[in-house]
């Protein structure tokens, strides 16, 4: 039997295989979009984790902003809560996600509501996406919420149906991930 001499074409090239691996390493992003506040984005978040854990995946919860609605913190029994950080900032304590205490958790997936959100001053990122993107380059997997105004590239019409412009907007670009301006 004669060897094909094109065999070799077939393989991937080094540089392919290092590219496969460092996406095998990197955590997956999941966003629950929704149009508007309140249209049940962060309980689907909730109710999918709660789901993830029946099955027995490792999750925990960065951060969620229940905004006091009882079914959405039905919900959260059962889930780990990592302990928000207090930052002080002009003598006013503000409750951030502890990123650092998420990271030496190592969950598999770890919940972060609201990806727009601009971080306390003092924080390690200015914005939440970072924090996201830190958790998804070791590995973790996570879930967020987003609205579609908090999109910038649909601020505008957004604005013009309901009078109303939100100022934390994310950039999202197919080469570059999501960047944010204010």
């Amino acid at each position: 039997m004669a060897l094909n001499a094109n065999s070799d074409d077939r393989r991937p090239s080094p540089e392919a295989l290092l590219q496969a691996a460092e996406r095998e390493r990197r955590g997956r992003l999941k966003i629950f979009l929704g149009a508007a506040p309140g249209v049940g984005k962060t309980y689907e978040m909730l109710a999918s984790a709660q789901a993830k854990r029946q099955e027995g995946v490792d999750v925990v919860v960065g951060v969620v902003e229940t905004h006091g609605r009882v079914e959405t913190e039905a919900l959260l029994p059962g889930l780990e809560v990592i302990p928000r950080q207090k930052v002080d900032y002009r003598g006013l304590i503000i409750e951030e996600m502890d990123l650092d205490a998420v990271l030496a958790r190592r969950p598999k997936l770890a919940l972060v509501d609201e990806l727009a959100h601009s971080n306390a001053p003092g924080s390690r990122h200015p914005k939440r996406y970072l924090d996201v993107e830190e958790l998804l380059a070791a590995g973790i997997d996570v879930y967020t919420t987003l609205n579609i105004q908090h999109v910038e590239s649909l601020n505008d019409i957004v604005a013009r149906i309901t009078r109303i412009r939100v100022r934390e907007t994310i950039r999202t670009s197919c080469s570059t991930g999501p960047t944010t301006s204010k």
